[in-house]
Order: C-alpha cells, then structure tokens, then sequence
C-alpha cells in the first residue's frame, strides 16, 4: 500500500506490506525518522507523540494508513543542532531530561500543548472551561498528564515549559 504523508514540511511517499502499520512504526521503519520514540506500545506513556495537523497523538496508537495526506511533525520537525526550537532550549537550560528517553515525546507534547493552551483549550484543571486556564504548574502538570518520565525529572520539565510559556507571552 503506497502513502503520501507530510512530514516536518516534507512530501514523504513509503509502501507499506501491512495496513496494520501503526504511524510510529511506519515513521521509525520506513521513513528513518528514529527521533520519535517506542516507548509501551499502548498510548500509556507519550514517548512517541506526534502533532498531526497540529494536534498531538500519540503515533502507536493510530495506523500510518489513516493519515494519508496528513501532516505531521516529528522531534526532527522542532528543531536541529545549533538550531533548538524555544522548547528545546529551555529543557537544556532547565536539564529537563536525564536519560533523555521520553525526551521527544515531552518535547514535542509540550510544545503542541502551549498552542492549546494559547488557543483557550480547557484542561481537567482549568478554572474557566470557556477559555482555559492560566498555565500555573498544576495546569502544566495536567496538560502532560499523558507523558511519563521514568527518571521523575518532572520538576525541570515544568520549569522548562513556564519558561518557554512565559517567554511566548
């Protein structure tokens, strides 16, 4: 089965054997886009979240096939060496990982998930379900409720995303 996808602004064509190819694996496998990580395989732990169409998924848990013509941005899409995207900056400056593995996925979450916020998507937490909340620490903390640091570097992944937030506004 042939598919089209947009990936980090690029037209990317792949075949795949089997339409049971999950986007994670398909990204991984086909396209060499390794940055984007497998983590539980059941959309427990956000290691391999995705923006597709600019909202974040997490890529095991939907089939490269129902994405035709999507687009999507990986961890390779943020940002590169020696040109970090504000996110990444400030988890380096804040040491918001350790052994680095749910990195990406963080990443790019909290990257999509300060854009929610920005655009007034409640939260679980939010005061205001009309226009969201404001993005004290509970606030981040329940917007990335769905990515898991197995290291517990969750205080400076905070500070990262106050700090980009804050730089944004």
């Amino acid at each position: 089965m042939d598919l089209t996808l947009t990936i980090n602004g690029e037209r990317r064509s792949l075949t795949v054997d089997d339409p049971r190819v999950t986007l994670l694996d398909a990204l991984r496998q086909h396209l060499d886009l390794t940055g984007t990580k497998k983590g539980c395989d059941h959309g427990q732990c956000g290691a391999c979240t995705v923006m597709l169409n600019g909202r974040r998924i997490n890529s095991c848990l939907t089939l490269a096939v129902m994405h035709e013509g999507d687009e999507i941005t990986t961890i390779e899409g943020i940002g590169r060496p020696g040109g970090l995207s504000p996110m990444q900056d400030a988890f380096v400056r804040h040491d918001g990982f350790q052994c680095g593995y749910c990195t990406p996925g963080q990443i790019v979450s909290a990257t999509a998930m300060l854009e929610e916020a920005r655009q007034g998507w409640p939260s679980y937490v939010s005061d205001d379900l009309e226009r969201g909340g404001d993005l004290s620490d509970e606030e981040i903390r329940e917007r990335m409720s769905g990515n898991l640091c197995r290291c517990s570097c969750y205080p400076n992944i905070v500070d990262a995303i106050r700090d980009t937030a804050e730089a944004a506004a």
